[in-house]
């Protein structure tokens, strides 16, 4: 059983490595067939091994600390930005449970009952790394960064927390897994639209995202909180970044999308091992889709100013998220009452 869910850890950790390095492939051809353009195409066929070009050069390139910089916070900094990240898909249900060898094997890490809550509380822990990063640097333009970003994040995780409530207020559960069975029969998307977008929009905040990308403005921060970063530790901060798109994208699918679940599931008459497989390949269809929006999004939207960002998220989005809460709880009470 321990060997089983080693195994399945380390395909896990390896499946987000490389998406992650991989979204950076399709964020570059994205761009290009946006603007009209061709995008990687040099290294391997299609410029499918861009990636690898990519990290063998940042694995390669020479390793500096700034010598004014606290060494330690320095080299942790990108550390804890790596680490929350990958924590993250520990409690996402990938799939289905398999029938092999005569035993149900799942598909989820760990199934906990406060999943929603673990991922909410990874994030937020998240922010320490780029805080730290920042600071340690000993230069103003990473310190205005680090300060951007963690102002930024706890703004947004207020929103994003209230938004998740509503639906833990209808499926009675913090477990995701739990979440993503009662959508059997109907996805959390056609009772929660507004939570579903305010979280949305939160989650492009939380991963620093165009149009909310300020803590890396390069025309006003030059590199951001990670300007004085290079080789691996650079890479750690890009790599936690893209693995955030990827968690997010993954949250949405199985919270307000029915994860695994996809239209006459049941109906298909095929054997159960099946159509697990085919749930784990709907949920990455989905999580794959909502990878395409962020990018689209990035290339389409203009970056806001940073006090249109503020007001967005503490007087657009919070009472939004408060009202969507209230009025979910009086639904739910109604519908006791009457029925």
């Amino acid at each position: 059983m321990i060997a089983e869910k080693m195994i399945f850890i380390l395909v896990i950790f390896g499946i987000t490595l490389l998406i992650a390095t991989y979204l950076t492939y399709f964020e570059r051809k994205v761009a290009a067939f946006l603007q009209d353009r061709v995008g990687p195409n040099r290294a391997g066929p299609f410029g499918l091994l861009q990636p690898l070009a990519d990290a063998g050069k940042m694995f390669f390139k020479e390793d500096f600390v700034p010598s004014a910089a606290e060494r330690a916070l320095f080299i942790l900094g990108p550390g804890i930005a790596m680490f929350t990240a990958c924590m993250t898909g520990a409690v996402i249900p990938w799939g289905n449970s398999l029938h092999l060898f005569g035993r149900d094997i799942s598909l989820q890490v760990a199934d906990v009952d406060i999943g929603l809550l673990y991922i909410v509380g990874f994030v937020s822990i998240g922010v320490y790394g780029i805080m730290v990063g920042g600071w340690a640097s000993n230069n103003k333009y990473s310190l205005f960064g680090a300060i951007r970003a963690s102002s930024q994040m706890i703004s947004y995780e207020l929103a994003m927390g209230i938004s998740l409530i509503a639906v833990i207020m209808m499926s009675g559960s913090l477990s995701i897994r739990e979440i993503v069975e009662q959508q059997f029969d109907g996805w959390n998307v056609i009772y929660q639209p507004v939570g579903f977008l305010i979280f949305f929009i939160c989650a492009l905040a939380e991963c620093n995202r165009a149009p909310f990308d300020l803590p890396e403005c390069e025309t006003e921060l030059i590199g951001g909180y990670h300007t004085e970063y290079s080789s691996m530790k650079l890479g750690f901060f890009l790599f936690a970044e893209y693995i955030n798109m990827f968690i997010s994208a993954a949250v949405i699918s199985t919270v307000f999308f029915g994860g695994y679940h996809f239209p006459f599931m049941q109906e298909l008459g095929l054997p159960a091992n099946v159509v697990s497989l085919l749930g784990v390949a709907a949920l990455f269809l989905k999580i794959f889709f909502f990878l395409f929006v962020f990018m689209w999004i990035r290339w389409t939207l203009p970056r806001f100013r940073y006090d249109q960002l503020m007001h967005l998220g503490w007087k657009v989005l919070i009472p939004l998220s408060i009202i969507n809460m209230v009025l979910t709880g009086g639904f739910m009470l109604l519908k006791d009452y009457l029925w």
